[in-house]
């Protein structure tokens, strides 16, 4: 069967195309990521492939991360730095602070039950993961490399304190939620430079989903939903919270104090890697059965 469009649906869409004239000699365009060759072939790849085997879902995130940085006015940011630390008093705090999350397993080792530190340490020991995953190399010089530097950091306590797990569903959730506090508490400049890499990352998830893995596709609606709603009840975005003056806090307690609710129940998502991920040993088998 050939679907094709006709030209009623053509001149409909694309009637306000109007060709420009360019003397370059390269591809050339008012955006400049869409000039950056990299880039493009970067993003292009990583919204219509599959999570193949031979290459897991999070790879080139370095890369395009890398590539988005390089594309910024950085004096711009400083600018957007410096205008926030003016009308956000914590924002300011957390940026001269500079109270960073590098936890070592012997710091938290002694930590009471349910305490955030014995929660880091179980993670450290137990799960396979490391906190200490990006931007390793970054000296912090000023609130730019700390910023980058303490947010690469935290990432899996935020998974820990937020209760959205390290799998496909609570990625997703966590990504949101993160979107939604930082949009209502900065300015949208600050807030869209503070969610640049999340904005790559979202995309090319839910494409992926969309195009290869219906399942992950409806659970990437819901888990988007859910982290929306509790991330916008955050008090502040997470990633101002002190960590290392909370290590000795309940977790319960942390909770309410940046306002994270409601909390997933505990393994909520837990399997889901297994709908996207085609390493997965049980890459296929099905969770749900749709709604009558």
């Amino acid at each position: 069967m050939e679907v094709k469009v006709g030209e009623g649906e053509r001149a409909y869409f694309n009637g306000g195309i109007r060709q420009v004239e360019t003397e370059s000699s390269v591809l050339i365009s008012s955006s400049k990521y869409l000039n950056n060759a990299e880039l493009r072939n970067l993003i292009s790849q990583e919204m219509l492939r599959r999570n193949g085997p031979d290459l897991p879902n999070t790879a080139f995130i370095p890369e395009v991360a890398q590539a988005l940085m390089m594309l910024e006015d950085f004096g711009r940011v400083m600018q957007l730095f410096e205008e926030e630390k003016a009308r956000l008093p914590r924002f300011k705090e957390w940026c001269d602070k500079r109270s960073l999350a590098d936890f070592k397993k012997d710091e938290v080792k002694d930590c009471a039950p349910g305490t955030l530190g014995a929660a880091l340490y179980d993670f450290m020991v137990n799960s396979g993961y490391e906190l200490d995953i990006f931007y390793r190399e970054i000296q912090v010089v000023n609130d730019l490399t700390f910023y980058l530097r303490q947010t690469a950091l935290t990432h899996d306590i935020e998974h820990i304190v937020s209760g959205f797990g390290p799998n496909h569903g609570g990625e997703v959730a966590l990504l949101n939620a993160n979107m939604h506090a930082k949009a209502r508490y900065f300015q949208p400049e600050m807030s869209a430079f503070l969610s640049r890499v999340a904005t790559y990352l979202k995309a090319k998830t839910i494409m992926k989903d969309g195009l290869h893995y219906a399942e992950a596709m409806t659970l990437n609606l819901e888990a988007e939903y859910q982290g929306a709603v509790q991330g916008r009840n955050w008090k502040y975005p997470m990633m101002l919270a002190d960590w290392r003056a909370m290590t000795d806090w309940q977790i319960a307690d942390i909770r309410e104090e940046i306002g994270i609710t409601p909390v997933p129940p505990e393994g909520l998502w837990e399997d889901t890697n297994r709908l996207c991920n085609e390493d997965d040993p049980h890459y296929g088998q099905p969770l749900a059965e749709a709604a009558e």
